[in-house]
């Protein structure tokens, strides 16, 4: 398997030479690539593990691992700092935080949602090479920020300071612990517990009371992924238009879409992958969108993809069903 074959741990091939007229046969199609993608999204945890613990591996494309090593490291040495109750150590052993961020690996939620992250970053800085996308802000954010309710136009300027750091930390490969989902924040804490009880490397640390404070001053509401959700829930209605990614950018328009189809937005980010295009396809169709407006997209993401002809013939609750029968979604 080279490079190409695997470009990134999560897609499968894509439909491409589908034309036939029966809509049963369409479905049949999108529903037999779309089981391809979730075979292929369960083994991204254990994958990307191997791939992180070794160098110069070719299967997994190397600016989203180098991405997620990045951010693994970043987050351990957030956490080793925090709880560093010596001021003599300016900086953290490195043996530490590549024990610390092994451990982190390993844990299959964190390590999944961080690959996603990487992803994202990966695939915007894609689009802003080939087709001049904004990472930061797009034609779709400045309308909101321009808005005369002010409420939305000051949710919209907060998104985008957001949206804004995170572009800059994915290109340092950084990221801020502290713009975790709860459940994974609570959980990347448990996990550094775990490692300084267990790893023998907890001298000079103060892990617990640094737990605490940092529990203390964790706000979900004030982290990009819940901006974006609470954009788009303000847009109401209006989050069709997110839709259309040369106008929303990447970043909303997968928020966009996860809202509109009810999925996990980390599925919605994945299915921008050019071998995943089945969920792509379905969760456009399950939006609402004709197969023209469909193709538009999939210019921009997957410029050598031929869609099944008949796409405007599955029901968009249909495509919604199918899309919320998959494994990949059913494991989130």
């Amino acid at each position: 398997m080279g490079k190409t074959d695997m470009d990134h741990a999560s897609t499968p091939t894509a439909t491409r030479s589908a034309t036939s007229p029966d809509t049963g046969s369409v479905e049949g199609i999108l529903r037999t690539q779309l089981a391809k993608g979730d075979r292929a999204l369960s083994g991204v945890a254990p994958v990307l593990s191997h791939m992180l613990a070794s160098s110069g591996h070719a299967l997994v494309n190397e600016d989203v691992v180098a991405r997620l090593r990045g951010m693994l490291s970043d987050c351990a040495r957030q956490l080793i700092d925090a709880a560093q109750t010596d001021a003599a150590l300016v900086r953290p052993d490195q043996s530490q935080v590549d024990s610390l961020a092994d451990h982190f690996a390993e844990n299959g939620p964190i390590l999944s949602h961080l690959y996603t992250l990487a992803m994202e970053g990966h695939l915007a800085s894609r689009l802003e090479q080939q087709s001049s996308l904004d990472p930061m802000l797009s034609p779709l954010l400045q309308e909101l920020i321009a808005s005369d309710q002010n409420e939305l136009a000051d949710l919209a300027m907060v998104t985008l300071a957001a949206q804004s750091r995170f572009i800059q930390a994915q290109r340092r490969m950084v990221f801020p612990i502290t713009e975790l989902p709860a459940r994974l924040f609570h959980a990347i804490l448990e996990s550094w517990q775990d490692w300084t009880r267990n790893s023998g490397k907890a001298d000079g640390m103060s892990e617990q009371a640094a737990a605490v404070t940092l529990r203390s001053s964790y706000d979900e509401a004030s982290t990009r992924l819940a901006l974006l959700t609470r954009l788009t829930g303000a847009m109401r209605n209006g989050a069709i238009v997110g839709l259309e990614l040369e106008h929303a950018g990447l970043s909303l328009f997968a928020t966009c879409l996860a809202t509109l189809t009810r999925q996990p937005r980390d599925l919605a980010i994945l299915a921008c992958h050019d071998r995943q295009a089945a969920r792509l396809a379905l969760g456009l169709r399950a939006s609402g969108l004709d197969q023209t407006t469909i193709e538009r997209q999939f210019l921009l993401l997957v410029p050598g993809e031929r869609l099944p002809r008949d796409l405007d013939h599955i029901d968009p609750a249909k495509a919604a069903n199918l899309l919320s029968q998959s494994a990949a979604w059913k494991g989130r």
